[in-house]
């Protein structure tokens, strides 16, 4: 038989003999055509219709494990464990102890697990007095569970999270249309905001092998607020407002007198120059310069490496707080402002709930020289500007901070230093800056500012 060289296959050599067996080699192209059959995989041998059900039964088996395993505390899961080791001893190695331990075990786990059966369909009612206090005050408040069917209730424990603790209330026995009152009261050391729920009826054995829990009612805010001083008898800003500060734009009412023209249809009578109108012969009114409203603009510096110890921050926060207050009290525009952004300052209540909730921001964020940086993008027009940091900040960061304010603008900088035993006072460029120790030097200092 003649071979002809279209029957050889490229890149063998014909004069060498093959070190692969014929049967072998028959078999290699079917090897490579048809791809092994994945016989593991349902989508490969399950049709369309299977698939989708076996989809839909894992979705429901997985939803239960989670429920069961929520139920299980870990000291039931312990025991779990012991009873599966101990029976394992028993039968593979035949102990008598191991056998009596596990059937101890199990029926430890079999007689807790009826504790986990019970209505529990209460109405709760939970009620803060107030959802805005002090740090070191009290929150009061009170939590009603009503038995609003026609059964009786079996005993059992309401939970109440507050923050990253709870509070545990026994419930007893309540007949049908029966109402049961807890009174509980929550101490506040530290500045924050405090989720206050959601309650949570509570069923479980005696042991704390396992636990069932039913979500009643929705978690409320409750608003640590920092601690504040008044500033009686002070108003930053208050000069400056009575005399204005002109600028280029020009307006038709304002206190910086600027020229006289002649009358416009819509201007206001009321400033009309009645000598220069005799004068002319046309009607000419005065005009001025706008002038500028007393803008007040705190920035409270978070970057952490400007503080040498939290206090030092709190105590930050708390002057921002009772400056900003002093501010608004004082009806003047308040802007408050950290790196990440401007807070919100319309009202006390609202500027002070931003401050609960305030945290330290990410070094990546800049610090006090950022901060002062965008004070001047944002509120070119302020006319009082206060920052505040830590004592840790360098003194020519602090100085480059307040230079970059705008000219013109009266800029005071605070800086929280737990070290002092009385307020310092020094001059940074146009700056003033004031050094506290304690929050009770506040209006001191600020009196020596102004003096």
């Amino acid at each position: 038989m003649t071979t002809t060289r279209d029957d050889v296959t490229p890149g063998l050599d014909e004069s060498r003999p093959s070190a692969v067996p014929d049967d072998v080699a028959a078999a290699e192209p079917s090897r490579a055509v048809t791809p092994r059959r994945q016989w593991l995989a349902p989508s490969t041998w399950l049709p369309p219709v299977w698939q989708e059900r076996l989809g839909g039964w894992w979705l429901v088996a997985r939803g239960a494990i989670v429920r069961v395993a929520a139920v299980i505390r870990p000291l039931g899961w312990v025991a779990i464990a012991l009873a599966v080791i101990l029976w394992f001893a028993a039968f593979a190695y035949g102990w008598d102890e191991a056998l009596v331990g596990a059937a101890v075990v199990t029926v430890v786990i079999a007689v807790s697990i009826p504790f986990l059966f019970g209505r529990t369909a209460y109405e709760i009612g939970l009620d803060l007095t107030r959802t805005r206090v002090v740090v070191g005050e009290r929150a009061v408040g009170g939590l009603t569970l009503t038995n609003a069917t026609s059964r009786a209730l079996l005993p059992s424990e309401v939970v109440l999270p507050v923050g990253s603790g709870r509070g545990v209330f026994d419930v007893p026995r309540l007949a049908a249309g029966e109402t049961h009152e807890e009174l509980f009261a929550i101490p506040t050391s530290t500045r924050g905001v405090l989720a206050v729920g959601p309650v949570s009826v509570l069923r479980g054995d005696p042991l704390g092998l396992f636990e069932r829990t039913h979500d009643r009612r929705q978690a409320v805010d409750l608003f640590v607020h920092p601690r504040t001083n008044s500033l009686d008898g002070l108003s930053l800003g208050h000069l400056r407002d009575l005399e204005g500060l002109p600028v280029q734009q020009l307006e038709r009412d304002d206190v910086s007198f600027h020229a006289l023209r002649e009358y416009q249809p819509g201007d206001d009578l009321r400033h009309v120059h009645w000598k220069s109108t005799a004068r002319t012969g046309d009607v000419m009114v005065r005009q001025y310069e706008q002038t500028r409203r007393s803008h007040f603009v705190v920035g409270l510096s978070t970057t952490p490496d400007e503080y040498r110890e939290p206090d030092e921050f709190e105590l930050a926060i708390s002057v921002a707080g009772s400056v900003g207050l002093r501010a608004l009290r004082d009806s003047r525009v308040l802007d408050a402002r950290v790196q990440r952004g401007a807070l919100r300052a319309d009202t006390g209540r609202r500027f002070l709930d931003a401050l609960a909730g305030l945290e330290h921001s990410r070094p990546r964020e800049g610090g006090v020289v950022s901060l002062a940086g965008a004070m001047a993008t944002q509120t070119p027009d302020a006319a009082v500007a206060v920052i505040v940091t830590g004592s840790a900040v360098d003194a020519a960061a602090l100085r480059q901070a307040c230079a970059r304010l705008p000219y013109g603008v009266r800029v005071l900088a605070v800086i929280a230093d737990l070290r002092v035993d009385a307020p310092t006072l020094r001059r940074v460029a146009d700056a003033d800056v004031v050094t506290l120790g304690t929050l009770d030097q506040l209006p001191r200092a600020v009196r020596k500012v102004l003096s």
